[in-house]
């Protein structure tokens, strides 16, 4: 996984959720706000002090985390 820069992790921070900067908006609702169909520019509006890198190495987290994921199959 690339270097992200972005992304921060601080427990005293919303509990220690991924966050965008260390700001108290999390990587969690930059992707869901994207799976709801807003824009980068909606984004943007609502959250003024983060940038468009910042939602790109979020979904980039995202992905990244999503392919981490063991999921235990069922024996056959």
């Amino acid at each position: 996984m690339q270097n992200l820069t972005r992304i921060t992790r601080n427990p005293e921070v919303m509990g220690g959720k991924p966050c965008i900067r260390g700001m108290r908006v999390t990587v969690g609702t930059i992707v869901g706000l994207m799976a709801s169909g807003h824009s980068n520019s909606d984004i943007l509006k609502a959250y003024p002090y983060i940038e468009e890198a910042d939602i790109y190495e979020a979904l980039a987290y995202a992905a990244w985390r999503a392919e981490e994921i063991e999921v235990p199959l069922r024996s056959a």
